[in-house]
């Protein structure tokens, strides 16, 4: 009896193994879908072996908008001006912000082309984050002859031309702004603004107060 019992049971498990694995030829043909394991920001677990955690392109598209090619710096600065004055460089193509005690920051800036750069002293009349962009008429009228057509206004975003903040200089319509075009730090390609890479401006905007001085020199 105990060995009829015996053989009985061993059929049933060779059974159930023919199953299982029937089973897992029957799933085998049918196409397994994975959930990602990539989200907008990060890579984790095997696609982060795979790709060495390197940024996606759109990751490392997103931070050269923002990024300055050429860093800012704390530097000895020992002119006689007064702590919090921001002094713009034409000639160096930078932007000093006085920390006071002999220090400031130096930023990478673009000033203004030719017959578009201007010097003077202005205050800080207005801040604005991802500022409206509002084209002169002048400018509009200007593009156009080049074929580029400039809306009458744009909304702050990562496609305007100000960039993430804004300091608007007196009465003028020049600003010191941030931009969508860090490849032109550096140089001089605006039309007469103070460009600043997002994240210097940034950084400068949370420093700076209303009535601050600003000093734009050759």
């Amino acid at each position: 009896m105990n060995r009829i019992a015996a053989v009985l049971l061993s059929s049933l498990a060779l059974a159930g193994s023919f199953a299982t694995i029937a089973s897992a030829e029957s799933r085998a043909d049918k196409p397994v879908l994975m959930a990602s394991l990539e989200n907008k920001n990060t890579r984790t677990g095997w696609l982060a072996v795979l790709t060495e955690d390197k940024p996606s392109k759109k990751q490392r598209i997103r931070k050269d908008i923002h990024t300055s090619p050429i860093p800012r710096q704390l530097i000895d600065f020992t002119e006689a001006v007064a702590p919090g004055t921001i002094i713009v460089d034409n000639s160096d193509r930078r932007l000093y912000h006085v920390l006071g005690n002999g220090t400031a920051v130096a930023y990478g800036i673009s000033v203004g082309r030719d017959g578009f750069i201007w010097t003077g002293a202005e205050k800080v009349t207005a801040k604005a984050e991802w500022p409206t962009w509002n084209p002169p008429a002048d400018m509009r009228r200007r593009e156009a002859k080049k074929g580029h057509i400039l809306p009458k206004t744009m909304k702050g975003g990562i496609n305007n031309p100000l960039g993430a903040r804004a300091l608007y200089l007196g009465s003028t319509e020049y600003r010191i702004h941030g931009t969508n075009q860090p490849s032109s730090i550096g140089q001089a390609m605006s039309s007469g603004c103070i460009r600043m890479a997002n994240e210097d401006v940034e950084h400068l905007y949370a420093q700076v107060t209303i009535g601050t001085q600003v000093i734009v020199r050759d």
